[in-house]
């Protein structure tokens, strides 16, 4: 006769998944398949071999005058590079109980890493004056890294204080705290966003960089944690559906969102002073009210 019976807690069992389900090891229940780590690995490996294509000539441009916060951020891009690399191609470690607490630490820096870069450009979007945005980054950056130190730590304690699967697929399916944090965290980012989107249409879109590619970009976002955030909704109730579509975000987060990132904002970081000074009689020109036009 079976009975049901409590186990002692185990301080190590909050790093560590379940070693057994029904005689079999519960990391080779639910693993991602080929295909997935595929779509993963190849554009985090293209975008990567892109960097380093262009380092010689970014770097030269860097040390050429360019202000040090440009290389910090420069250098921030890298780490988020390597870290997202990292995650793309080592998704069998979240498939093992001997990797968990690794895969954990490596998802937990490399979402952290690329929400730095994210949160500092959503500063630089708000800044009034854009020809001014170089001299804001310093400080963009050190809001950005609190923000994100928060948000890191708080994960931190859910993961490995309270067992939560945050980063843990395979077991994450029914884990109602998990999808409702989640959520939180899309509903926060989706909020920024929409808000960037309103000024846009107000009256005060005078005070946000007049670049078309920029609310691309903000568009974009907006969508991606939208339905990040629906997802979670639908899987906090245990739907398959959600599940899958939150899945599908998180591939396209990874495995787009740093090119997409590069190609509209930091080309401009590495153009020659001449264009940056362009940019400013841009900037003054539309201030006067001399693009009131294509704006109607």
């Amino acid at each position: 006769m079976l009975t049901n019976r409590t186990e002692p807690a185990n301080t190590s069992s909050l790093l560590r998944l379940p070693a057994k389900t029904n005689g079999q090891d519960q990391s080779s229940v639910r693993c991602h398949g080929v295909f997935q780590d595929v779509v993963l690995a190849v554009p985090s490996v293209l975008f990567v071999l892109y960097l380093a294509v262009h380092a010689k000539k970014n770097i030269e441009k860097l040390y050429n005058g360019r202000p040090y916060i440009l290389i910090s951020y420069y250098a921030l891009l890298w780490l988020a590079a390597s870290l997202n690399l990292a995650w793309c191609t080592l998704q069998a470690w979240q498939c093992s109980t001997r990797k968990e607490v690794a895969w954990n630490l490596l998802s937990l820096f490399t979402t952290s890493t690329m929400l730095c870069l994210e949160i500092s450009l959503m500063s630089f979007l708000l800044q009034e004056n854009y020809a001014r945005g170089f001299e804001a980054l310093p400080r963009t950056l050190i809001v950005s890294g609190i923000i994100v130190s928060v948000d890191l730590l708080l994960k931190a304690i859910y993961v490995f204080g309270f067992a939560i699967p945050l980063f843990i697929d395979s077991l994450g399916s029914t884990h109602r705290v998990k999808w409702g944090l989640l959520a939180t965290h899309k509903l926060l980012l989706t909020a920024a966003y929409g808000f960037i989107l309103f000024v846009h249409f107000s009256k005060w879109r005078e005070k946000l960089p007049p670049r078309p590619a920029f609310y691309n970009y903000v568009i974009a976002m907006f969508v991606i944690y939208a339905v990040a955030l629906f997802s979670c909704g639908l899987a906090s109730f245990g739907a398959g559906f959600g599940i899958w579509l939150y899945s599908l975000t998180l591939l396209c987060y990874h495995s787009l969102y740093l090119p997409f990132l590069y190609l509209t904002f930091l080309p401009d970081f590495f153009q020659e002073e001449d264009l940056i000074l362009d940019n400013a009689y841009y900037s003054e020109m539309r201030d006067a009210g001399f693009f009131d036009a294509d704006w109607d």
